[in-house]
C-alpha cells in the first residue's frame, strides 16, 4: 500500500475541547465508567457505590443472571427504530429510569442536581432518594422540567407522613417510590471495614486516600456538610450540616413496624402514582395490584440488602405472569448495558432502572458523564433491538418470549416437520 492511500485512510482528531467529547473517545461502555470512577474516588468512596450485603452473593447473582438468557434473533425488515415508549402515563425516550440512591454528593459535588439534570436532558424520569443530599427543592429548580420522582419509607407517624408527601407535591414531584426492602439495614462490610459506621470512624487510610485524590478532597471540603434535608416536613434554613443521629439513619437504619395496611393509608394519601420498590415475591405483587397501587419494582436493593437473594431477572417472568396486566412493573439489579434492558423488555418488564452505572458517571465527570452514561444505553439498545430484529417497544414486549431463551431451557432438536420427513424416508426404506 502506497503512503498516500495509507494517507487517505488515515485521520486526525483535534483535541477534545469538551468533557462529553473526552468521554467519548475514552469510555465505550458501563465498565470503562467504573474504571474512570475508581480513579477518581478514594477506595472507601467507591467501596460505598460498589458493596453488597455480607458475602455479596445476591451483588454478583444480580449480574450473572443476564448472562444466563441468550436472544433468538428474527429476520425481517427493521423500519423506524423507535425506543419511545411510556411510563406511569407519561412519555420516556427509553424505558428507563434513574433510581434513588443516597449520599450522592459523596461521589460528586453536584451531587442529585447533576443527576436531574442529565435526566431531564435525556428525557427519563428520576428518583430522588429520602437520603438525598441535596433538598428536593433545590433539585425541582435544577431541574424543572424533569420527571421527578420522590422516595419514602413507610411510616407510623401519619401526621409527619402527610407533612413529607405535602412538601413533596409542592416541589412538583409527580410520583412516590416507596421502599418495601429496608425493615434492617444490609450488613455491608466493605463499609465497616472502611469506617462507614454509626457514627462515621475516620481512619488514617481514609485520610490517606483523600490526599492522594486532591480532586475529589477539594469538592468535598469547598462544599456543604454531607447532610440529609428530606427526612423532615420543613424545608431547611441556612447551610446543611451533618449530626450524628443523621449518620446513624443513613448506616445502621431506624426500623418502624408498617405493613398492608400502612401502604393502603398512603393510597389514601398520596393523589399520584406510586411504585413500591423492592417486591420479590409474586404474592406480594397481586396485592399491591389489589390495592390500587400503579407499579412495583423488582428489586433486591442492588444486591445491599438480604445476601442469597434470587437476582430480580430471575422472579421477572413468574410476577409478570402473576400481575396480569393489573400495574406496571419495572426491574433493576444488574442491569449494565442496553442489551439488558432488552433482555428484561423482552421478559416482560415495562421499563428498568439503574444506579450503580449513573454514579459511576457522576464520579467520573459529573453531569456530563451520567449523560455519556445514559447515552450509551440509548445506542446499545438502538443496536441490540435493530439485530434482534424488532422496530419498537411495543414490538419486543408483544413477541419478546420468542426473542429470548434461557440458557436451561431443553433445545428443540426435532421439529415436527422433520419428524413427518423422518417418517417418510424410513417408510421408503426396503
Amino acid at each position: 500500500m502506497k503512503f498516500k492511500d495509507i494517507k487517505a485512510l488515515a485521520t486526525v482528531q483535534g483535541p477534545a475541547r469538551t468533557p462529553s467529547q473526552r468521554l467519548s473517545r475514552r469510555c465505550y461502555s458501563v465498565e470503562d465508567m467504573r474504571k474512570l470512577a475508581a480513579k477518581r474516588l478514594p477506595g472507601s468512596i467507591f467501596d460505598y457505590i460498589e458493596g453488597g450485603g455480607e458475602d455479596e452473593v445476591s451483588l454478583r447473582r444480580n449480574r450473572s443472571s443476564f448472562d444466563d438468557w441468550s436472544f433468538l434473533p428474527k429476520w425481517g425488515s427493521v423500519e423506524n427504530l423507535d425506543l419511545g415508549s411510556t411510563l406511569l402515563g407519561g412519555p420516556v425516550s427509553m424505558p428507563l429510569t434513574l433510581a434513588p440512591t443516597g449520599g450522592t454528593r459523596l461521589f460528586h459535588p453536584d451531587g442529585e442536581s447533576a443527576v436531574a439534570r442529565a435526566a431531564q436532558h435525556a428525557g427519563l424520569p428520576y428518583g430522588l432518594a429520602h437520603l438525598s443530599t441535596t433538598p428536593m427543592e433545590q433539585v425541582s429548580a435544577a431541574a424543572p422540567g424533569a420527571r421527578r420522582w420522590f422516595n419514602i419509607e413507610p411510616m407510623q407517624d401519619k401526621a409527619e407522613l402527610q407533612a413529607v408527601l405535602d412538601r413533596a407535591a409542592a416541589a412538583g414531584y409527580e410520583a412516590l417510590l416507596v421502599n418495601v426492602d429496608c425493615r434492617a439495614i444490609g450488613h455491608r462490610e466493605r463499609d465497616y471495614r472502611n469506617g462507614f459506621t454509626a457514627p462515621p470512624s475516620i481512619k488514617l487510610k481514609t485520610v490517606v486516600e483523600g490526599a492522594l485524590h486532591p480532586r475529589w478532597a477539594l469538592g468535598f471540603l469547598a462544599n456543604d456538610a454531607i447532610a440529609f434535608p428530606n427526612l423532615d416536613a420543613a424545608i431547611p434554613d441556612g447551610p446543611l450540616s451533618s449530626t450524628p443521629d443523621m449518620w446513624r439513619t443513613l448506616l445502621a437504619g431506624s426500623y418502624e413496624s408498617t405493613d398492608w395496611d400502612d401502604i393502603r393509608d398512603l393510597r389514601t394519601r398520596w393523589n399520584g402514582p406510586i411504585i413500591l420498590k423492592g417486591v420479590v415475591n409474586p404474592n406480594d405483587a397481586v396485592i399491591a395490584a389489589d390495592i390500587g397501587i400503579d407499579a412495583i419494582q423488582v428489586s433486591n436493593h442492588g444486591g445491599r440488602q438480604l445476601d442469597h437473594m434470587a437476582s430480580p431477572l430471575d422472579l421477572l417472568p413468574d410476577i409478570v405472569d402473576r400481575a396480569e396486566g393489573r400495574l406496571e412493573i419495572i426491574v433493576d439489579g444488574g442491569i449494565r448495558r442496553g442489551s439488558d434492558v432488552v433482555k428484561a423488555l423482552a421478559l416482560g418488564a415495562d421499563a428498568c432502572s439503574i444506579g450503580r452505572p449513573y454514579l459511576y458517571g457522576l464520579a467520573a465527570a459529573g453531569q456530563a458523564g451520567v449523560a455519556h452514561v445514559l447515552t450509551m444505553f440509548q445506542t446499545e439498545m438502538t443496536r441490540t433491538m435493530m439485530l434482534l430484529g424488532v422496530s419498537s417497544i411495543q414490538e419486543l414486549r408483544l413477541e419478546g418470549r420468542d426473542l429470548i431463551r434461557h440458557r436451561a431451557a431443553p433445545l428443540i432438536t426435532t421439529s415436527p416437520a422433520r419428524n413427518a420427513r423422518k417418517g417418510l424416508a424410513e417408510m421408503s426404506t426396503p
